[in-house]
């Protein structure tokens, strides 16, 4: 059974690949994956917030007490003595290309140019394979425009795979006035990949204390219905390879995503609820499924019931969601 795919230009084992979080950030977990069948992992993220507290941080250490005396400038420290936070994310790639033989993806997460494009730089330097850019951006002044926050987007991708040859993935919000469309100009942009969809944090209100609650919400397996939808539409009508996050919790998940055109399956939620095994698990149950309808590899499956394939298109449109409320008789 062959279950190797293609994603962002690298041959993976299995389309199972452990999405960017903090399991990630612990080098024995790393180890774990590959053994338990990651065709690639993507590291934790790195986020702009990190990097602009780092620049601020230095810039006071050179500057402190240069008030005091004229020939305070003598006394600055030369620049390499400082172990910036940052620099610790890129020893932890080299480290994790030396622990393992799959291909290992980074993340940056941010929401404007700010100190991507070096960082990218450095990110290809300690050799990661690829990178994935988290665009975590929630636009919130009224008077912004949708073309003004699309701009955004592709000014980052432009300026990042201008300063890298790294394969490019873009996390994306399923947030767009037209998504096909800006998966299109990504795509031109120069986007190897697009990631569906990123899940932004959403906060809730404690009642009794009357405060906005912080918590962790793991995805469900009903999560999967909206990269699935998208994913099928997108499938065959742009170049960059799509991978599916989001609501991937067991082999029926991975094998519907593949079916509707996905390269590869990011799976988070489920390994924090069951452990880093239970890949081996999906995998399993994916060769057990593969069999049975006689499927020979994962490259037979990928994209076959995608909107360009199914025997039936509209089922991802208007006219099927019609046609479903019309026919729908509650118990």
């Amino acid at each position: 059974m062959d279950l190797t795919t293609q994603y962002l230009g690298l041959k993976l084992r299995t389309p199972l690949v452990p999405s960017a979080s903090p399991l990630s950030q612990n080098l024995d977990n790393v180890k774990k994956m590959e053994e338990a069948g990651a065709g690639a992992i993507v590291l934790h993220s790195l986020f702009e917030e990190q990097l602009r507290q780092d620049t601020l941080e230095l810039d006071e250490r050179l500057t402190q007490g240069t008030e005091s005396f004229a020939e305070a400038q003598s006394y600055f420290p030369e620049p390499k003595e400082f172990k910036l936070g940052p620099e610790e994310y890129l020893e932890h790639i080299a480290k994790t290309k030396k622990a393992v033989s799959i291909p290992i993806i980074a993340s940056l997460n941010g929401s404007s140019m700010g100190g991507w494009i070096d960082y990218a730089k450095q990110i290809q330097q300690a050799g990661a394979d690829a990178l994935e850019l988290n665009i975590y951006y929630i636009p919130t002044d009224p008077e912004l425009t949708s073309s003004t926050v699309e701009k955004t987007y592709l000014d980052i991708v432009q300026a990042v795979k201008k300063a890298v040859t790294l394969p490019l993935a873009v996390k994306l919000s399923p947030f767009f006035s037209n998504l096909a469309n800006m998966a299109k100009q990504l795509d031109s942009a120069g986007a190897n990949g697009l990631v569906l969809f990123n899940r932004f944090y959403q906060p809730d209100i404690d009642l009794e204390t009357l405060e906005v609650e912080h918590s962790v919400l793991w995805s469900t397996p009903q999560a999967r219905r909206l990269p699935l939808r998208w994913i099928a539409m997108l499938h065959g009508r742009i170049n960059a390879q799509l991978a599916a996050t989001s609501g991937i919790h067991n082999a029926q998940d991975v094998i519907k995503m593949i079916m509707a055109g996905a390269s590869a399956t990011m799976l988070c939620s489920v390994l924090f609820k069951l452990g880093i095994d239970h890949m081996k698990v999906v995998e399993k149950e994916m060769r057990n499924w593969m069999e049975q309808h006689e499927y020979e590899s994962v490259q037979q499956m990928l994209g076959s019931l995608s909107q360009k394939k199914c025997p039936d298109p509209s089922a991802f449109e208007r006219a099927q969601y019609m046609r479903t409320i019309h026919f729908y008789q509650p118990s």
